[in-house]
């Protein structure tokens, strides 16, 4: 699997102690098994664009709630950078789709 946006929330995520764990991310960040990650990676796969768009709203969610608070606006303001770097993937993917690349 490319590294992508999505493991780099994973890596941010985890280094922030909001995750323990790859099978955690997967359940409760994108939307799918507990396998899902590691099934990508043994399969040399992408993440799909609808596991990135739950990924992107739910850091939309909560950074938006974060940048509200100076503890932990600069955190905040890093789940929002990651959510639209999700939706840059989100357009790249979806433009190929329909390019037919």
């Amino acid at each position: 699997m490319e590294k992508t946006v999505i493991n780099e929330v994973f890596d941010l995520l985890k280094a922030i102690k909001a995750v323990d764990s790859e099978s955690e991310f997967s359940r409760d960040w994108l939307g799918r098994s507990e396998c899902y990650l590691r099934t990508l990676r043994f399969k040399g796969g992408e993440p799909s664009v609808a596991t990135i768009a739950i990924c992107a709203s739910k850091l939309h969610h909560y950074g938006n709630q974060l940048v509200q608070h100076d503890r932990h606006r600069e955190i905040g303001r890093r789940f929002l950078s990651l959510s639209q770097r999700c939706h840059a993937q989100i357009n790249a993917k979806s433009k190929a789709i329909w390019l037919g690349v």
